[in-house]
C-alpha cells in the first residue's frame, strides 16, 4: 500500500475494537493516547514562547515560581484546545493519511474520554492561571481556546481565512507570558505576539501545500488547495516573510531586543524569504518541503536569539511596572 493510500478507505473505528484495546490496555499506553490527544509536540513549542515572554519582561530567577504556574496553566488549557478540536473532527481526520491514526479516528479513545479529557484540563488551566498567575492571564488562555476549538475549528470547511483566525491562537501565548511577569500588555507582549502571528502564515500555507490532497480529503478549504496552481499561495508566503523580518526588527526598535539582534533576525528572516523566493520560482512540492523547514528552524533560532539579546533595562522596567490593563503605549527606543 503507498502513503496515498492509508486512509484510502474512510471509517471511524469503534473504541472497542480489539486492535484499540490492545494498545490503550495498560496505564502508560493511556497516558501516552492522551499525550497524543493533547498534540504534546504542538503545545509544547506553545508553552516555550509563553516561557519566552516571561523570561525577556522579568529580571533575576525569583520570579520562577510564577512562570512555573504560568507554564503549566497555559499547557493544560492549550491541551484542552487541542482535544476539542480533535473531538469535533473526527469525521474529517478519519479521512486524512496524516490524521487518520490519532486516537480518535483510529478508535483508541473514546469521545467520552477526550471530552473529559479536555473539560478537566480547560477548569484546571483557567483555575490555576486565575488563582496563581493573574486574571489578564487567566482571560487570555480561555479566549485562546474558545477561538482555537469553537472558531477557528468550524471555519476549517467553511473559508481559508480560518488560518488567519488560527494564527491569532499562535500570537496569545507569549502575550500570556508577558502579562503573567508584568501585569498588563507591554509593548514587548504585542511586538511577540505579531511575531508569532506573521511567522504563521507561511508556515503553515507551506504545510498546507505539502498536504493538499489530504486536505481535499477532508474537506478544509486552505488557500493551497482553492489554489492549485500555487500563484496566490506563493505570493502570500512572499509577503508575509517580508513582514516578518520588519515586525521582528520592531522588538530593536522599542528597545525589547539589542546588540547582535537586529542583523542576526535579519538573516534568519531573509533565509526564509528566500526559500519562499524559490518556491514561486518553480512551484514544486520540493520547495514548498524547504519553505516548511526553513519555518520550522527559524522560530527556535529566533526566540533563542531574543533571550540572549533582550534588553535587560526593557525587563527591568517591565518587572517593575504595576500590576493593571493600562493601554500600551509604544514609544521607540532612544
Amino acid at each position: 500500500m503507498s502513503t496515498n493510500d492509508i486512509c484510502s478507505t474512510p471509517h471511524l473505528a469503534e473504541p472497542n475494537s480489539t486492535a484499540a484495546a490492545a494498545r490503550a490496555n495498560t496505564l502508560a499506553a493511556k497516558c501516552s493516547l492522551l499525550a497524543e490527544l493533547a498534540k504534546i509536540r504542538l503545545t509544547a513549542m506553545v508553552v516555550i514562547t509563553t516561557g519566552v515572554g516571561f523570561a525577556i519582561s522579568t529580571t533575576g530567577l525569583h520570579h520562577w515560581p510564577l512562570l512555573l504556574w504560568t507554564v503549566l496553566g497555559t499547557w493544560l488549557l492549550a491541551a484542552a484546545a487541542a482535544a476539542i478540536n480533535q473531538i469535533l473532527e473526527v469525521a474529517p481526520d478519519s479521512r486524512m493519511n496524516r490524521t487518520c491514526r490519532r486516537p480518535l479516528p483510529a478508535g483508541e479513545l473514546s469521545r467520552s474520554t477526550a471530552l473529559i479529557f479536555a473539560l478537566v484540563t480547560a477548569v484546571g488551566g483557567a483555575g490555576l492561571l486565575l488563582a496563581l498567575v493573574n486574571p489578564l492571564v487567566a482571560a487570555l488562555g480561555v479566549a485562546n481556546l474558545v477561538i482555537y476549538a469553537f472558531v477557528y475549528t468550524p471555519l476549517k470547511p467553511r473559508t481559508t481565512l480560518n488560518t488567519l483566525v488560527g494564527a491569532i491562537c499562535g500570537a496569545i501565548p507569549p502575550m500570556m507570558g508577558v502579562a503573567a511577569a508584568t501585569g498588563h500588555l507591554t509593548a514587548a507582549a504585542w511586538l511577540l505576539g505579531a511575531v508569532l502571528f506573521v511567522w504563521q502564515i507561511p508556515h503553515f500555507l507551506a504545510l498546507a501545500w505539502l498536504y493538499r490532497d489530504d486536505y481535499i480529503r477532508g474537506g478544509f478549504r486552505m488557500l493551497p488547495v482553492i489554489d492549485p496552481g500555487g500563484r496566490i499561495t506563493c505570493l502570500m508566503i512572499v509577503l508575509y516573510s517580508v513582514l516578518l523580518i520588519a515586525v521582528t526588527l520592531g522588538l530593536a526598535f522599542f528597545g525589547v531586543a539589542g546588540g547582535w539582534y537586529a542583523p542576526l533576525a535579519t538573516v534568519l528572516g531573509l533565509l526564509l524569504l528566500v526559500q519562499g523566493l524559490r518556491l514561486a520560482a518553480d512551484h514544486t512540492r520540493e520547495s514548498a518541503r524547504r519553505v516548511f523547514l526553513a519555518s520550522v528552524l527559524y522560530l527556535p533560532a529566533l526566540l533563542v536569539l531574543l533571550l540572549v539579546c533582550h534588553t535587560p533595562v526593557h525587563a527591568a522596567v517591565a518587572s517593575a511596572a504595576p500590576v493593571a490593563t493600562a493601554p500600551v503605549q509604544l514609544t521607540p527606543a532612544r
